[in-house]
């Protein structure tokens, strides 16, 4: 072999490996749930089926567990909450109230420090209920969904936005409607 052959076939295995590790670098793109809306509805509702992250109110415990894949931060027979973080700027948290390990409630808090992103979420989150649970109503600052669907149990969703101005933060609560 002569000095020129080496040149080459090392130049050849240079770019072939250089080549590899831009490929492995590139970042997987993950579908989308929620076309259209923020980013991060896909991470804070997960899923389009239930009324919430693909649960139903009536849901038990464990299953609430299975579909959060992480252990809650507190837990009693009564509740289980869990926090997650969005970004270094945002996080939500999670409270899931029971009656006889059957879903009750679920109270979410969204937080973050753009007051400007947490009105975007805000929006986004009344468009998409209002999407799935058409006619919303207002009461005294926080948009109301009623679900009255089929043979299930009547449900109630509200979304306030209760930011300050240096503070963003989103509330979200679902309930049997009584």
């Amino acid at each position: 072999m002569n000095i020129k052959s080496i040149i080459l076939i090392t130049l050849i295995l240079f770019s072939f490996f250089s080549c590899k590790t831009d490929e492995s670098k590139k970042e997987i793109k993950k579908d989308r749930i929620f076309e259209g809306y923020h980013a991060y509805l896909d991470e804070i509702i997960k899923s389009k089926q239930g009324v919430f992250r693909g649960l139903n109110l009536n849901t038990s415990s464990d299953s609430i567990k299975t579909t959060e894949n992480i252990a809650p931060i507190e837990k009693s027979p009564n509740d289980l909450f869990f926090e997650y973080k969005l970004d270094s700027i945002t996080n939500y948290s999670i409270n899931y109230s029971f009656t006889n390990d059957s879903l009750d409630e679920i109270n979410v808090q969204i937080n973050c420090n753009d007051v400007e992103l947490t009105s975007y979420l805000f929006c986004d989150l009344k468009d998409y209920y209002a999407n799935k649970l058409p006619n919303p109503t207002e009461d005294q600052g926080s948009v109301v969904y009623n679900c009255f669907e089929g043979q299930r149990k009547p449900f109630v969703v509200t979304l306030s936005d209760n930011s300050s101005p240096n503070k963003g933060i989103i509330n979200m609560y679902i309930y049997k409607d009584k």
